[in-house]
């Protein structure tokens, strides 16, 4: 898909500082971006550390930067030094929102905190994506994807029954931080229509974290019982499990009664729907085991691409396990506008599809400081009276 025309976003006007690296809160950015903001990011002398995160490169950048930066202008600005913060300051009387994931206690130390902030620019909404928050028992403390996977309890219940806990193949925590993020600058957003003030919207890793843990945190409530692994299958719905055939692993969702009948009539067994022993999810689950052996043993040989069109068009919730370049490769991603293609640029499209006003892909992920003459101007700020703390090349 190649999206490049004049429609306004969602947030055509709305001016964002993205002074954070790495994901969660790039990520974020990205969203914001990709529904019209004008999101300016801002790197450390440095650069985002992501731009080295690889192999693969396209240039100087890596793939793990190229994929949440797009639609942005990108400055460089080493706010460390007074003049620094002072260009950061004069950036932010024009701005509606600041994202920033500095180590906790680092603008309070530059004199730049919440509070400051909220005095100098009454209407700006300042995100803030940290990892634990500033106070608390974890209060300050640095907060990685992986680490906080194990810390709030997602590892505990991730990987195989016999196996150990196992970090989930894709950086979660951060998405759903810098999404969460999305949602509270957008509720800020929306808040200010009524109060004409903007305010201090905070996301962290672990909160994030935890708030993932569906249905294990409210089956604990409940029943006081730990969770622990179980694989491939749902801890509360049977069956909901991957399964082989004679080709790919076939996963079911079967998610009620109907659905059940209607899975044994398509492999040819309907008098498993009537088994007492499987007549209700809750006595499917108390016989999880032989239900299992019963479907395994339907399934061995069948295709499992032919059963599951079969399946589907039954109404049964299944689908293939499939590879990475096999999604690329399906035609429903392109069509669904999920493959985002400018020049030689690939990216991810947004699920986000808004009927009048669509996301819109503008501009590439930017070169380091590629912009920085650019946004002064617009801003009438001369670039020479801050050019000792605007670096041009990342400071390697």
């Amino acid at each position: 898909m190649q999206n490049n025309k004049a429609v306004a976003g969602a947030l055509a006007g709305i001016r964002i500082i993205d002074a954070s690296r790495v994901l969660g809160g790039p990520f974020c950015g990205q969203i914001l971006a990709d529904h019209g903001a004008d999101v300016i990011k801002i790197e450390p002398p440095m650069g985002d550390e992501t731009r080295g995160w690889g192999p693969p490169f396209a240039g100087d950048a890596a793939s793990y930067f190229i994929g949440v930066n797009r639609n942005k202008r990108d400055i460089s600005l080493d706010m460390t030094q007074p003049l620094g913060q002072e260009l950061l300051l004069r950036m932010l009387e024009d701005t509606d929102v600041f994202i920033e994931n500095f180590k906790i206690g680092t603008l309070e130390k530059w004199g730049l905190d919440a509070a400051t902030l909220r005095e100098k620019f009454p209407r700006l909404i300042h995100c803030r994506v940290s990892g634990f928050g500033a106070d608390g028992p974890y209060g300050g403390q640095p907060g990685y994807d992986a680490a906080v996977q194990a810390m709030t309890g997602l590892m505990s219940v991730n990987g195989e029954p016999d196996g150990g806990p196992l970090r989930m193949g894709v950086p979660i925590i951060d998405l759903v931080t810098g999404m969460n993020g999305v949602i509270g600058i957008l509720l800020a957003l929306q808040e200010r229509h009524r109060s004409g003030k903007g305010q201090f919207v905070e996301v962290t890793l672990y909160d994030s974290g935890v708030s993932m843990l569906h249905p294990q945190l409210p089956n604990f409530y409940l029943n006081g019982k730990v969770p622990g692994r179980s694989g491939n299958r749902h801890p509360n719905i049977c069956p909901y499990d991957a399964f082989e055939t004679s080709t790919v692993p076939l996963f079911l969702a079967v998610g009620n009664n109907r659905q059940f009948a209607t899975l044994c009539k398509v492999l040819g067994k309907p008098e498993l729907a009537a088994d007492e022993r499987y007549a209700t999810n809750a006595h499917r689950n108390e016989h999880r085991d032989t239900l299992r052996a019963e479907l395994e043993t339907l399934l061995a040989q069948r295709d499992g691409m032919q059963v599951s069109k079969e399946l589907v068009a039954a109404g049964v919730p299944c689908g293939p396990v499939r590879t990475i370049d096999q999604v690329v490769d399906d035609p429903h991603t392109h069509h669904r506008g999920m493959i985002v293609d400018m020049g030689d640029y690939r990216g991810t499209g947004s699920p986000v599809k808004l009927e009048r006003t669509p996301a819109t892909y503008r501009h590439r992920p930017p070169a380091f400081a590629e912009h920085t003459t650019e946004i002064l101007a617009e801003l009438g700020i001369d670039p020479a009276a801050y050019a000792d703390v605007l670096p041009r090349k990342p400071v390697v």
